[in-house]
């Protein structure tokens, strides 16, 4: 399968070329696609497959971004959030958010309910309702939480996400526009521009495949590595803007809390950590870590680990959460642009840049998950201007036309049979194993196998498909 290298079948020329197939990326293919533009989106390992896919599984409009006075960023995102509820209820659900408040909290019951009413507000009032709960309320709707010096729980309503299928189903509905493409496992490896045109030359990582690609317009929407990817290519004139932030998570056990809703919890230094229930284990994360060296498939490490399970231990005293309770971990790089005013990376702002080294090349930094479909609309018009297309940024708002062979959340229930896994791997630019199991399957987003045959079996059965994909 890896001797069929996709990179051939890609043409000469594109309208656009759009390195990076994270979220970002893939919402402004679908956007220039929608605009009937012949676009061309690469990436170098699989879609979704790094910082994408390693966010907390959330749509939410940024409850902590309140203290920093982001009300337009928290007011877009809250708008986007209901957007997709509406938009693709089978990737994204709302759910009440548990915040509990302690003597010692940073801020007293009272003052959380006016940032609560604020939060609404902010959302046009299309959120469900906060609340405000008593100690005992509290204490009912979280078991186990610690008793000692509760005031009680501020309730406020934002989504749970299935982070990888939002990224690959919104590439799915570009490539209905048949002038599309999408190429995982393909590389930029140069990088010229010549005045109107843009030369890339391209490398499919699988099977050492290089062909060379022209363009009218390019855009980089590559996350965390942009200052890395410039500092290879060398030609393009920049200067460092990120400040990479590593966040990692953990999946837990479910036995020992009664969780039924997604819990706000803070550290002593007030950063926010989220605990989320899924349907096969509980979610708890993030951290804030400078890390260097290679940002691509990163790992969580022993200090993280130990800094959430101590956190979730103190909010938690009597479960006593260990390693041997941890299912799976991840971790990704968040792309922070550089804030004159904070060094912190917890405090820096998400709002989004753009920047533009030449004409035709457009750089697209920062921004929340959450905001992807509007954060790309400015690059979006600027390139239909150019080339004489008129931009229309309600075309966007339609659903989504081609859904994933599996689901999110309890659609993937389903039992699994040959023709189903021929047909991922067939439609579903799978490549390599771990795109199969991790991304198309949903093994990473629950950390539990969930299918029938169980897994064990399941390898066993595919044996013969999994072989081509290795």
């Amino acid at each position: 399968m890896k001797s069929d290298s996709p990179l051939s079948k890609a043409n000469d020329h594109y309208d656009v070329v759009i390195v990076g197939a994270g979220i970002t990326g893939a919402g402004i293919f679908r956007d220039l696609a929608l605009h009937g533009l012949k676009v061309l989106l690469v990436d170098s390992k699989d879609f979704s497959s790094q910082t994408s896919q390693s966010s907390s599984k959330m749509l939410h409009g940024g409850i902590r971004y309140l203290e920093n006075l982001d009300f337009a960023l928290i007011w877009e995102a809250l708008h986007e959030k209901n957007f997709w509820i509406k938009r693709a209820p089978h990737l994204c659900y709302e759910d009440a958010f548990y915040l509990p408040i302690f003597k010692e909290s940073a801020r007293p019951l009272w003052m959380v309910g006016i940032g609560l009413w604020l939060y609404d507000f902010l959302s046009s009032f299309k959120n469900s309702p906060h609340k405000i709960l008593g100690r005992e309320k509290t204490l009912k709707a979280i078991p186990g939480l610690k008793s000692n010096g509760l005031s009680g729980a501020g309730v406020y309503y934002d989504a749970v996400m299935d982070d990888v299928k939002i990224t690959l189903e919104v590439i799915y509905d570009g490539l209905i526009e048949k002038k599309c493409h999408a190429l995982n496992y393909v590389t930029m490896t140069s990088f010229e521009n010549k005045d109107s045109i843009n030369i890339l030359e391209l490398k499919d990582e699988l099977t050492g495949e290089e062909k060379t690609v022209t363009a009218s317009q390019t855009v980089f929407a590559t996350g965390p590595f942009t200052d890395k990817l410039m500092e290879n290519l060398g030609n393009i004139p920049w200067t460092p803007r990120l400040l990479p932030s590593k966040g990692s998570h953990l999946w837990l056990k479910k036995s020992k809390i009664k969780l039924e809703h997604p819990m706000v919890l803070n550290d002593k230094n007030g950063r926010v950590i989220f605990v989320i229930p899924h349907e096969g284990a509980i979610l708890v994360g993030t951290t804030e870590v400078i890390e260097e060296g290679s940002f691509f498939d990163i790992k969580i490490s022993e200090e993280e680990i130990d800094y959430l399970l101590l956190n979730l231990n103190n909010y938690f005293p009597n479960a006593q959460f260990e390693r041997e309770d941890i299912i799976s971990t991840f971790a990704g790089i968040r792309p922070l642009v550089k804030d004159d005013t904070s060094g912190d990376r917890g405090k820096t702002s998400r709002v989004h840049k753009v920047y533009q080294p030449y004409h035709n090349l457009h750089v697209i930094l920062g921004g929340k998950y959450t905001t992807f479909r509007v954060m790309g609309q400015e690059i979006s018009r600027n390139i239909c201007q150019s080339l004489n297309k008129n931009y229309n940024s309600s075309l966007t708002q339609k659903a989504l036309r081609k859904r994933s062979n599996v689901s999110s959340f309890k659609e993937r229930r389903k039992e699994l049979g040959r023709e189903r896994v021929e047909k991922i791997i067939r439609e579903e630019h799978v490549r390599t194993k771990d795109d199969l199991l991790t991304r198309r399957l949903g093994l990473q987003n629950t950390g539990v196998w969930r299918f029938t045959p169980p897994y064990d079996q399941f390898l066993e059965d595919y044996e013969d498909l999994l072989r081509q994909l290795d």
